[in-house]
């Protein structure tokens, strides 16, 4: 039903004349890529996440599925020494110890797509559906930014940023700022609110992430009971 709701969407979007089956997923390999946020210190959880185990594979094994659900261009921001037998490109930051905004530099520069998703290693909850849901507005909309809003806080971890974004993303760090939300242009800023998103059965809880051994325990309950 998900799946249904969300191609009616796309199609009412993008394509009010389209002729092609609603069961077609939009092409939007030409003008995406899509990157999992693998580094960081993980200093809560006492190791580094995206080796951590959740439904047999690790966090990064299903970061990378559910990416390549959406695009076949998908790489990791991260240690290339640390992840780079993970079967995808690995981008280290050109700006080292500088928090995830180092990450989003290093896809920008790297990148020859217009849109460029982002994703923390750690929300193992985000569909594929939201994915798509997410990127086409971004496409659509043509805007700097696409993020989600979740109780009053925007999701920079999970957003799409356009090329445009990376002489901001370079001034801040190499002025000491290193806070992304600020960074975001107000005229050049699509906001998907949770009104929206439940419009098409996306819940709020699909932004947990793991940051303790509690929530990582937290998860694996969740994950057995939706399995039942």
């Amino acid at each position: 039903m998900l799946t249904r709701m969300w191609r009616r969407f796309f199609v009412r979007l993008q394509c009010p004349s389209v002729t092609k089956p609603l069961t077609e997923k939009p092409d939007l390999d030409d003008s995406l890529a899509a990157f999992v946020l693998a580094g960081g210190k993980s200093s809560r959880m006492g190791r580094d996440k995206a080796t951590l185990s959740l439904h047999g594979r690790t966090l990064l094994q299903l970061a990378l599925s559910t990416l390549r659900e959406i695009t076949g261009n998908v790489s990791i921001l991260g240690s290339p020494q640390i992840y780079g037998d993970q079967g995808a490109p690995v981008i280290p930051d050109i700006i080292p110890e500088c928090g995830p905004l180092s990450g989003i530099h290093a896809a920008l520069t790297h990148t020859r797509a217009a849109y460029n998703l982002i994703m923390a290693v750690d929300t193992p909850f985000l569909s594929a559906d939201f994915l798509r849901f997410l990127t086409s507005r971004a496409v659509a909309a043509g805007t700097v930014i696409t993020t989600p809003e979740i109780a009053g806080y925007t999701q920079p971890l999970c957003t799409v940023y356009s090329r445009q974004f990376l002489p901001i993303a370079a001034h801040a760090l190499k002025s000491g700022e290193y806070k992304i939300v600020p960074l975001f242009p107000r005229e050049s800023t699509l906001t998907i609110s949770e009104a929206e998103m439940a419009q098409f059965a996306f819940t709020p809880e699909m932004f947990d992430n793991l940051n303790t051994p509690e929530d990582l325990e937290r998860a694996r309950l969740r994950s057995l009971a939706n399995k039942r």
